[in-house]
């Protein structure tokens, strides 16, 4: 289904993942696209949304032997080469958000290195049921990411890619090229693409009505207005 990225993106983007899950359960989406509570921001506040760009990685059934250190750094710099790769990286468009089913390995997929290239070239934030690394920098980096694990290993021996631009499980949740994604401290829910124009029109109206009700309590208690409230 094709989607028109702009509007979509320009809907969303003042929502929060409370708001859209009001508004999927007005639709009768319920418990439908809502990730484990277990996967969450580094930082916070954080507040993003984009469109899904999916991929798969695996475990790896590959045993390194036992070798050189010269060896060894062939060894990594081929896996990294031709077996952990990041494909998708050559596709990314403004507004995508990389979502990544690692299949629930603590293995540090994700970095400070990589993670910003992918946000340079206009990924808003990458979700993976799996784990990132080097994160102090990543906080500092300011690159939203969203994860199960913090982790500290390579890739190298442990997991490998599998493919990309299919229908993928991301926190119990399906996850399609396309579909919505919306990303704050409360979590990350996913909005079925055909569904998207809908869920938005709904959530801005709890949005707008929620900032109604917080701003007379701002207003009550004497406290100085601020965006989550204009």
């Amino acid at each position: 289904m094709a989607i028109n990225r702009e509007k979509v993106l320009e809907n969303f983007a003042p929502l929060r993942v409370a708001d859209v899950c009001d508004a999927m359960d007005w639709l009768m989406l319920r418990n439908i696209g809502l990730m484990a509570r277990d996967i969450r921001p580094l930082f916070r506040p954080v507040r993003v949304c984009g469109i899904a760009k999916t991929v798969r990685y695996v475990p790896t059934n590959r045993i390194a032997p036992t070798m050189s250190l010269e060896e060894y750094t062939e060894f990594v710099r081929d896996w990294y080469a031709n077996v952990c790769t990041y494909p998708f990286e050559r596709e990314i468009e403004p507004g995508d958000i990389i979502v990544i089913d690692a299949h629930n390995l603590d293995v540090g997929l994700l970095g400070s290195n990589n993670s910003l290239a992918f946000f340079n070239k206009g990924a808003r934030a990458l979700v993976t049921d799996g784990g990132c690394r080097d994160t102090d920098e990543v906080i500092i980096e300011k690159v939203p990411v969203f994860c199960r694990y913090i982790s500290r290993t390579m890739v190298q021996a442990r997991m490998e890619f599998e493919s990309m631009n299919r229908p993928i499980n991301c926190g119990g949740v399906l996850v399609r090229p396309g579909d919505i994604i919306v990303g704050d401290g409360d979590g990350v829910v996913v909005v079925p693409q055909e569904k998207a124009l809908e869920v938005a029109d709904i959530a801005l109206k709890v949005l707008e009505e929620d900032k109604i009700g917080r701003r007379r309590l701002y207003e009550a208690a004497g406290l100085p207005l601020d965006d989550t409230v204009k």
